[in-house]
């Protein structure tokens, strides 16, 4: 039995398989992000601890049995949290998380800096961690002085799951401090923002086995003691091994809190001006590229908060027959934006209202601006020299056909839509426990599901849609103009 555990932002998942990876069951407890600032978005680490105590109870209560027979764990977590320790393993203060933008400022310093897009491949984006500690260290250097390790989320779970301070390579590439050709920490960029090697968590690669469950703590758990925890990954590159996404070219578009089109790549191609993440995989001697939007399906929930119906109800209106674009456009740029636009400060709007705008109205316009997006990201791809042919569709948002069909036609590439079945981060994170366990070969174990049905371009609306996106492209720098 393997065990994968999925540190989300807004819930703990653990899920649980056996030695042919049939999900056997799972349980989850909730999360809640606490926004004391305007652009702040923070989480308390120990309520990730309390949450996975939750999670594998529930698991427990019904899996009892199997869990007793649990011979490996894999983790997974939202990337580019700042989670700083003291040298009594202590947390310091809450964990500023990836969507968290206070430290824009100090993101375009450490920028500006020619070392960190030649070492990192990517733009120091606000959402990444170096800058929060720059941020720290001018804004609470008390806080900052006391550091003794600097960790992503999911690898405070394995501190306290192992005793040790370990990461591995796909988490710490979102960092800015990882020479992600090299695999290895930086000292340069780390000297850069006041940081010393000693501070970081040693490495491995997310299939390697990356400390044991403690004793004492497996008592409690239920679970056996001294089984081996794998070094694991970020939330994408797990969900990539969860959806057997590891071969060059092979790529998804995940719909969910924020939007993600991750392509699979057998080198490192960095292209930091597309504003694309170029980072490790999960497995040795692989990497990814990714184009992220902030706010995906955040945007419907939004809109679902302003006119109190469900999200599902609000795409339900629209029908199943998809529309050719309507007169409305969104713009989904609620907390700010990565690909392409590297910009925090803007915000999303929305254009072409009249007195006929009704509630599908706005609904269509966040689809469509939503699948716009992703076509942003998908341009920035090819610019990083990576030109996809079909991607796989994953996230709450893939469950509406019309918004899949909209995504399709906006890209102009097939969308295939995998069996039912749970093929996330935790599964990927599941995966990973097991590889690491039997010292198994990667590429039998990340097969890729079934399609269950594929998605075509709608050519009737092709057109139409070509025309509506290059409207949309024109409206970031009016709408800039007007902010700034």
């Amino acid at each position: 039995m393997y065990l994968g555990l999925d540190l989300g932002t807004s819930s703990v998942k653990a899920l649980l398989i056996d030695d042919r990876q049939t999900i056997l069951g799972s349980a989850s407890a909730d999360l809640t992000v606490e926004r004391p600032h305007p652009g702040w978005s923070e989480q308390d680490p120990d309520s990730w601890i309390i949450a996975t105590r939750k999670a594998i109870g529930q698991l427990r209560q019904s899996h009892g049995v199997e869990l007793g027979r649990l011979r490996g764990i894999g983790l997974s977590g939202h990337m580019h949290g700042a989670t700083t320790i003291d040298t009594a393993g202590n947390v310091i203060r809450p964990c500023i998380l990836w969507n968290d933008t206070r430290s824009h400022a100090e993101a375009a310093e450490l920028d500006a800096d020619p070392r960190f897009r030649r070492l990192t491949g990517n733009i120091v984006f606000p959402g990444f961690t170096a800058p929060k500690l720059k941020w720290m260290a001018a804004q609470e250097p008390e806080n900052f002085a006391r550091i003794a390790k600097v960790l992503l989320p999911k690898d405070y779970l394995r501190l306290w799951l192992t005793g040790e301070a370990i990461s591995e390579m796909s988490d710490s590439a979102g960092t800015s401090w990882l020479d992600v050709g090299k695999r290895d920490w930086d000292d340069g960029l780390l000297s850069a923002t006041g940081l010393e090697r000693a501070q970081m968590p040693a490495l491995v690669e997310g299939s390697d086995r990356a400390g044991a469950l403690r004793g004492d703590l497996a008592g409690e758990l239920g679970l056996p003691p001294g089984i081996p925890v794998a070094g694991g990954a970020g939330d994408n590159a797990a969900s990539a091994c969860g959806m057997g996404i590891i071969a060059d070219g092979q790529a998804f578009a995940s719909l969910g809190t924020s939007g993600v089109l991750f392509a699979a790549n057998d080198r490192y191609l960095p292209n930091p001006g597309s504003a694309v993440h170029a980072f490790c995989h999960a497995l040795p001697g692989t990497w990814h590229q990714m184009g992220v939007i902030l706010s995906a399906t955040d945007s419907l929930n939004w809109l679902s908060g302003i006119t109190a119906c469900d999200p599902a109800d609000l795409t339900a209106e629209l029908g199943e027959t998809l529309q050719a674009p309507g007169p409305v456009m969104f713009l989904p740029y609620l907390g700010g934006e990565r690909t392409p636009h590297n910009d925090a400060g803007i915000r999303g709007s929305f254009t072409g209202l009249g007195h006929e705008s009704d509630r599908a109205a706005l609904t269509r316009a966040v689809v469509e601006g939503v699948a716009f997006a992703f076509r942003d990201s998908l341009e920035a791809l090819a610019q990083a020299g990576t030109r996809l042919e079909r991607v796989t569709a994953i996230g709450g948002g893939s469950r509406s056909g019309y918004w899949l069909e909209a995504l399709a036609t906006v890209l102009g590439l097939p969308v295939d839509v995998p069996v039912g079945g749970d093929f996330g981060a935790a599964f990927g994170a599941a995966r990973l426990g097991l590889i690491a366990a039997e010292i198994a070969d990667p590429l039998d174990v990340c097969t890729p599901p079934a399609t269950d049905r594929t998605i075509t371009p709608n050519r009737d609306h092709k057109s139409a849609f070509d025309a509506a996106y290059g409207r949309y492209r024109a409206l970031y720098p009016a709408i800039k103009g007007v902010l700034s």
